[in-house]
């Protein structure tokens, strides 16, 4: 069985009773909430949930939720029942949010079949399929064995090394009043602006209300700027909504794609690291 990289509430309904289908709820809180996540007290059937800001985050280091290294991957994942053969099926309580993140994730460590629910759980809801009451599942231990490719994460040296590289291009997914500083941070003791030579393309413009927008609008939008095909290093203020951003770019036919995985929570501390604003 092949998948694409986004599948809708009417496939992932159709394919419930999949064996090898597995359902991952990757809801990470949105700074500052903006109103309710709907439906928060409901799962789609047989979900489990993936924990990006804990056992899947690397807190051994003070940025938030960096990507884990791989056995501590392989552990986690094995304990959700995933096998190298797994669909995995990612969603979220906000349409589109924090679910790229986590099948970006799955994307670097090899698994071939992983997918984002496009519109998340509230298209979900608002097409009357079932829910049930959030509960902890278990499942039998997988043996998900992950190949890791390291340069789908990146690190500030390599972002540093890249910005004088005309083939290559940094991306950032904040809003453009943060990336031209007349935002403040909604983390405290970060500087404002952006990384020298970047290029802004807020999260928003991919999304349409909670679903991506069609790959013909996301064609325009990358059209928009001009990128052709270069690097495209992927960030934003935690490596969060740049997998949006990523995700959109991916479904256009872009391969050459990273994530700068400690982005502007890094970045944008006092140090050395050049900072522009306009």
């Amino acid at each position: 069985m092949s998948i694409s990289t986004l599948v809708s509430s009417g496939w992932l309904n159709q394919n419930l009773a999949n064996p090898n289908l597995i359902i991952l709820d990757a809801t990470l809180a949105k700074p500052k909430s903006a109103g309710e996540v709907p439906s928060k007290e409901v799962q789609i059937p047989g979900a489990l949930f993936f924990d990006i800001d804990g056992v899947f985050s690397d807190t051994s280091i003070d940025l938030p939720h960096m990507m884990c290294d791989k056995p501590q991957f392989e552990m986690e994942t094995r304990k959700l029942g995933i096998n190298t053969n797994s669909i995995v099926i990612i969603y979220d309580n906000h349409g589109v949010y924090s679910a790229p993140r986590a099948w970006w994730m799955f994307k670097s460590m090899g698994l071939e079949q992983v997918a984002v629910l496009n519109g998340g759980l509230p298209e979900w809801v608002e097409n009357g399929f079932p829910t049930e009451s959030k509960e902890r599942l278990e499942r039998p231990e997988g043996q998900f064995e992950p190949n890791l490719n390291k340069s789908c994460f990146v690190s500030s040296e390599y972002v540093l090394a890249q910005i004088s590289n005309p083939e290559a291009v940094v991306l950032d997914a904040r809003s453009n009043g943060r990336f031209i500083a007349t935002e403040p941070e909604p983390r405290a003791g970060l500087r404002g602006g952006h990384i020298p030579n970047s290029i802004n393309l807020p999260f928003t413009k991919v999304i349409d209300g909670y679903r991506m927008r069609e790959v013909d609008e996301l064609w325009n939008v990358f059209d928009a700027i001009n990128i052709q095909d270069k690097k495209l290093i992927f960030s934003c203020g935690s490596g969060l909504t740049a997998c949006i951003i990523l995700l959109a770019a991916y479904l256009v036919g872009y391969r050459n794609l990273a994530v700068y995985d400690g982005s502007w929570s890094e970045w944008g501390q006092p140090s050395n690291l050049p900072v522009a604003t306009n």
